[in-house]
């Protein structure tokens, strides 16, 4: 290129850059809150100084995404068709729609009128990620399924579900993370946080105490506020903490008597001002019951509201009801800015969504890890797994294991890449069918050993299955639980697994059984097993991640989030409560045990669980020692050393519990122990390392309603190091002072 040239293309250059600064400014100019250099509340309240009350309403009512005859409803022309939700934009102030999918585990949209099987990735179920323990592969997985909500141009995920495991029967369990506040709320903040990188808003959700489908629209859950601030919204307190999620969705369920979604304590006192919320609520679908209640007790969003609700309640009636005087202007206002806050606050206005391809061969490997460290090895007598390649003939046995792994039920069901590998299952509407992800286990297992002679048996004869596990030098059996929304669960596995199982162990003690589950189960037959594993919902390349454990390709390192009861006798409520009321009519749930939720209600009432909080087995061995715990300045500090004393590599999981001293005199706590801390760990043999970790003083406390205060009692405490709640190594004490906490304390 010749010097006039240059000079040329350097002119060029320099107008052409020009003109794009020369835009940005007059955007700017002409849109103050375009500006990238003002702070969120700054942009959010310029905003809404622009808006007009038309445009204001328009932010607070959304619409589904699906057509439905019932009632006839077609919804907006701009929503992503099939998907959950939909909220206009403002195109005038350069706000993009929401577009809202279902989420938790992957992109849940369904149905398409032009693409009627949106098949997407699904990472295993949530209370499977919580059984990894660990947070940053939660929150790969969150990035992985929020890039993939953001190449299918959503900006919303409806994902985040941090209800505690007070019924082991609720359907919804899988897509919760454990009974634990602070392994709870960890894990699934580290999910949120990871799908908000890619520019999108996630909720946390379902905000408070939908710890069950039995008359979930109806039921009232009761519990006082200290025992509730010390356990379920303590987990959203750690999830918000550890996030910010842009929204948080509120329950269907009542509290203390009045709906989720229209109770002042929970939204405006607890979460908007103990909490300092800053995000919108958006109610769960079909969870709003008034207009001026609901607006002025702290719902900033009605979800979906012709589709769902009785009558759509922040359109017209909201809009009369400001006018009115009975709603606030300055609440409208409120509504209206946190939700544009939200949407600035975490990209949703600087970096638009558009429609890409998606890398499904790189999301599967995110997947597959999760799911692999998700894979909780209960039993192992004898060191029956990792299973031998010199077996020359294997009996593979039920759940479909011939063509995929299990999913769980529900708006968070995703259509698999490949489509359902079992079709004509489970309701024929919501929340069916039941979907299998078509990753065979057989197939794995087959790959690993192509010397040996596989074979498969549907399970659906126990005797025909028995005869082929005598005749075989080792049996896999595969049993499953489906769990869905809307319905809750049996802890006794269905369609004659039990008998199944029990009729091949007769047949071949060396019997390893996978369990597919949403949540604990019963195992009558435990003792006539060799080995047992709990894989959960493993999600897209579940059958792969459950070979790959089974020949200890890589190591069993996933620990229970959820104790498994040795029978219904050990649960606070035998009975299921709701279970004989009829549809639709309302009743009580009276939480009598209070924040003793899981492990600490077995440890309070001296049950021995099945199987414990914490519990998994490795392939290896863990030696702990040098466990030391000190207190400086109001700060508990906990280091200990864990050392692989095995012959492989494995991942340890050593857990640090708290509880007051018997001896000091310190009440209020609802158990001996509570989970203070936890590191996960991947050594060689050999290996050690050096652990140290901080307490949140909270796990020290207990909550004083009266004062609003979390209270350290001055005196000894006793600090556990253990490989479960039950399996305690050492146990050292430590002198803590007093100390005061405002409500408003968040770990920093």
């Amino acid at each position: 290129m010749n010097k006039t040239n240059l000079r040329g293309a350097m002119l060029a250059l320099m107008l052409g850059t020009a003109s794009v600064a020369g835009i940005a400014n007059a955007q700017v100019t002409t849109r103050p809150w375009a500006d990238p250099k003002l702070s969120a509340d700054q942009r959010a309240d310029l905003l809404v100084k622009a808006m007009t009350q038309d445009e204001k309403l328009t932010l607070v009512y959304g619409y589904f995404g699906s057509p439905q005859t019932q009632p006839k409803f077609h919804p907006p022309a701009e929503a992503r068709m099939g998907s959950a939700g939909y909220v206009p934009g403002i195109a005038r102030l350069g706000l993009p729609p929401q577009w809202e999918t279902d989420a938790g585990v992957g992109v849940a949209t369904q149905r398409d009128s032009t693409d009627p099987y949106r098949e997407r990735t699904s990472l295993p179920s949530g209370i499977a990620t919580a059984a990894t323990w660990n947070p940053d592969l939660a929150h790969k997985g969150g990035a992985m399924i929020g890039s993939e909500a953001r190449d299918s141009g959503f900006n919303v995920m409806l994902a985040g579900g941090v209800n505690l495991l007070r019924e082991p029967r609720n359907g919804r369990n899988f897509e919760y993370a454990g009974e634990d506040p602070l392994l709870a709320g960890t894990m699934v903040g580290a999910q949120i946080a990871g799908i908000q990188s890619n520019h999108i808003i996630s909720t946390v959700k379902h905000y408070a105490f939908n710890n069950q489908e039995t008359g979930r629209m109806v039921l009232s859950a009761n519990i006082a506020d200290d025992q509730a601030r010390m356990s379920d919204l303590l987990a959203f307190e750690f999830a918000i903490e550890h996030a910010d999620p842009g929204s948080v969705m509120c329950a269907y369920n009542r509290i203390n008597g009045v709906y989720a979604c229209e109770n002042d304590y929970l939204l405006n006192q607890v979460l908007k001002t103990d909490w300092a919320y800053k995000g919108y609520v958006m109610s769960d679908w079909g969870g709003v019951h008034s207009t001026v209640d609901a607006a002025n007790h702290g719902l900033d969003q009605e979800s979906a509201g012709e589709s769902f609700d009785k009558q759509k309640f922040f359109e017209g009636p909201l809009k009369a009801a400001v006018a009115a005087g009975q709603v606030p202007q300055a609440r409208l206002d409120d509504m209206a800015r946190r939700i544009v806050r939200a949407m600035v606050a975490h990209g949703v206005v600087d970096h638009p969504v558009t429609i890409k391809p998606i890398d499904f061969t790189a999301n599967a490997k995110v997947t597959q890890a999760d799911a692999e460290e998700a894979i909780v090895l209960l039993k192992n007598d004898k060191a029956l797994l990792p299973l031998a390649k010199t077996a020359k003939k294997i009996a593979v046995i039920g759940s479909h294991a011939d063509v995929g792994v299990m999913a769980g039920g529900g708006s968070s069901t995703v259509t698999p890449v490949g489509g359902n590998a079992v079709s004509g299952l489970g309701p024929k509407g919501f929340p069916g069918p039941i979907v299998y992800h078509p990753s065979s286990p057989l197939k794995a297992i087959q790959a690993r050993n192509p010397g040996a002679q596989v074979r498969y048996a549907d399970g659906t004869d126990p005797a025909a299955a028995a005869k082929l596990a005598a005749d075989s030098d080792l049996v896999v059996v595969f049993a499953h639980q489906w769990a869905a929304e809307a319905l809750d669960a049996s802890l006794t596995l269905t369609d004659g697994q039990d008998a199944l199982i029990a009729a091949v162990a007769a047949a071949n003690p060396k019997t390893v059984v996978v369990l597919e589950t949403g949540g604990p189960v019963l195992m009558p037959w435990l003792d006539k097993v060799g080995a047992v594993l709990e894989a959960w919902y493993p999600g897209t390349r579940g059958g792969e991640a459950i070979a790959r454990v089974l020949y200890g390709e890589v190591d069993a390192s996933g620990r229970l989030p959820a104790t498994f009861p040795a029978s219904l006798d050990q649960l606070p409520y035998p009975k299921l409560p709701g279970q004989d009321v009829a549809k639709d009519t309302r009743f009580e749930v009276d939480y009598a045990e209070g924040a003793a939720v899981g492990y600490k209600w077995y440890d309070l009432k001296g049950h021995t669980p099945l199987f414990p909080f914490g519990h998994g087995l490795s392939y290896t061995s863990f030696a702990y020692g040098g466990l030391t715990a000190q207190a400086r300045n109001g700060t508990v500090t906990v280091s200990f050393q864990v050392k692989n004393i095995g012959a492989r590599a494995g991942k340890a999981v050593p857990q640090v519990y708290v509880g007051p001293q018997i001896a000091t005199g310190a009440g209020g706590w609802e158990a001996p122990r509570r989970l203070a801390g936890w590191k996960k760990l991947a050594l060689a043999p050999g290996a050690s390392q050096t652990v140290t970790l901080t307490v949140d003083p909270r796990l020290l406390a207990t909550f004083d309603s009266k004062t609003k205060t979390w209270i350290v009692a001055p005196g000894d405490y006793q600090v556990s190091l253990g490989a479960s709640s039950r399996d305690l190594k050492a146990q050292v004490p430590v002198t803590v002072a007093a100390r005061t906490l405002p409500v408003s304390y968040d770990g920093k």
